[in-house]
């Protein structure tokens, strides 16, 4: 898919586009959408690879982050229990 990134020179918004070549306006400047200031340059974008081991590193990631939220939940509960045992006793 031609999507293009640009920043705009008025407001430094940066967005994306689509420019499809086979339409009139293909060749027509973009215009910011946040200021509609037509002072657009386009930018060179990114792109990500994805392979078994960034893949298998984002998992890893992805399950202490959960373990982290879980050991926090859980440790919140407890407190929670405690809590409400002391004011009933």
């Amino acid at each position: 898919m031609p999507i293009y990134e640009f920043k705009c020179q008025a407001c430094a918004h940066t967005f994306e586009e689509l420019i499809l070549p086979w339409k009139e306006n293909a060749e027509r400047t973009p215009v910011c959408p946040s200021c509609q200031a037509k002072d657009v340059e386009k930018v060179l974008s990114v792109f990500a690879v994805k392979t078994d081991a960034t893949r298998q590193s984002n998992l890893n990631t992805a399950r202490k982050a959960a373990r982290k939220i879980k050991q926090e939940k859980d440790t919140e509960e407890q407190k929670q229990i405690m809590e409400h045992a002391s004011e009933h006793h």
